[in-house]
């Protein structure tokens, strides 16, 4: 099962959701990405939050387009989308796609990728979509990359170090590498053969998938 989580991140940032019904099993709507579901009809399976950003008109109109309705207190120890996280846990689920959590405030925005360490701890493969960013982190191993047309791919290491980095397939090779805090060595790669190949020992690593802003059309 694939679960989409839509937060309540600027519009302005979220990603087409249409693009994804297809690939997404249920969708879970955390306070104002609830709304966000609705703008797009599509059907909100689970909403779920304290819905402080949203009047009671939508608030209604949420209520009666959802299968399960959870409304929490404005004053709580998790935010609406560690809430959303933890019930999409519940359903064991292959994959969990985050939308709506990036752009905005930068204190939530570096919570939200975050919770991606929270999720592959748990061996729960997350990526963070936006109208512009592909975002996901990885344990030790050997993964398999694909890319859209004019995407950019860095690496960031979310660990201290991430050791024994090889890229294979990129325009910029790279073989058994460190790349510790602080580096750009792994910034804007891009693909030369139709997929990439990249392993690493030792560490925790993110791979952004990113769009110039001009060609997201």
């Amino acid at each position: 099962m694939n679960i989409g989580i839509v937060a309540g991140g600027p519009q302005a940032a979220l990603a087409d959701l249409a693009i994804y019904t297809d690939k997404v099993d249920l969708w879970i709507g955390a306070d104002l990405g609830a709304s966000y579901l609705l703008d797009q009809n599509i059907t909100i399976d689970i909403a779920i939050g304290d819905f402080d950003s949203i009047d009671d008109n939508i608030k209604n109109k949420i209520k009666k387009s959802t299968s399960i309705y959870k409304e929490y207190p404005v004053e709580k120890n998790e935010t609406d989308l560690e809430l959303a996280i933890e019930t999409a846990l519940t359903y064991k689920p292959d994959s969990i796609l985050l939308f709506g959590v990036t752009a905005g405030r930068l204190d939530h925005e570096l919570a939200n990728i975050q919770l991606l360490y929270r999720l592959i701890d748990r061996n729960t493969k997350a990526v963070i979509i936006d109208c512009q960013n592909e975002i996901s982190m990885y344990k030790p191993g050997t993964y398999q990359v694909t890319t859209n047309k004019n995407q950019q791919i860095s690496f960031l290491p979310f660990s201290p170090k991430v050791q024994g980095l090889t890229l294979k397939g990129f325009y910029y090779p790279l073989s058994n590498e460190t790349i510790s805090w602080g580096s750009t060595r792994c910034i804007s790669n891009h693909l030369i053969k139709q997929h990439g190949t990249f392993l690493f020992n030792l560490g925790i690593l993110i791979m952004i998938k990113s769009t110039e802003e001009e060609n997201l059309s």
